[in-house]
């Protein structure tokens, strides 16, 4: 994890680098990561999905990081404020991706560590994030302090079809929000 990079990424580079998160999107859900895509599916579902985030940071919505390894894009998370006024205090965590090939390094942990420190910066008082029941991605957030607060059945299918449970996470933060 030495030489990997963890930064925030404005749109531009996210419409520059479409190719790239593609790419990484369409690693994870063939890796059975339940991202929201089932397959099969139009590959211009992860065009638009990559064309609504960078709308989303652009417009103040969203705010992306990039992981980076020798220049290339590794991984990526998202933090998604709520737009409620009494909600602004919270935001959410979301589709934490890392390449497959670049796993087991330490790169979902260093990206989960900046979203928390960013969400800290604008001054979130609160995280909330939703996982695959038992996937090493639940396990991750575990291990991170985050609390799990309920686990619903059948709550969303996996690439293959396959209903999975979810399991709803949430973590104070130091943020001294509104």
């Amino acid at each position: 994890m030495a030489d990997d990079a963890v930064r925030v990424a404005a749109a531009a580079e996210l419409r520059a680098r479409h190719g790239e998160l593609v790419a990484l999107l369409a690693d994870a859900v063939a890796g059975g990561a339940s991202v929201g895509f089932v397959l099969p599916h139009a590959p211009v579902e992860y065009d638009q999905h990559w064309d609504e985030v960078a709308a989303a940071v652009e417009g103040g919505r969203s705010a992306v990081l990039v992981c980076e390894r020798a220049g290339c894009i590794v991984g990526t998370v998202q933090l998604t404020p709520c737009a409620r006024p009494n909600g602004r205090h919270r935001a959410e965590v979301q589709k934490l991706l890392v390449l497959r090939s670049a796993r087991e390094a330490g790169i979902g942990g260093a990206l989960m560590r900046e979203v928390e420190a960013l969400a800290v910066r604008q001054g979130h008082r609160l995280l909330l994030l939703d996982a695959r029941g038992d996937s090493v991605a639940e396990r991750l957030y575990q291990r991170l302090g985050w609390h799990a607060f309920g686990t619903v059945p059948d709550y969303a299918c996996d690439p293959d079809g396959t209903p999975a449970s979810c399991t709803f996470f949430y973590k104070p933060c130091g943020g001294s929000g509104p």
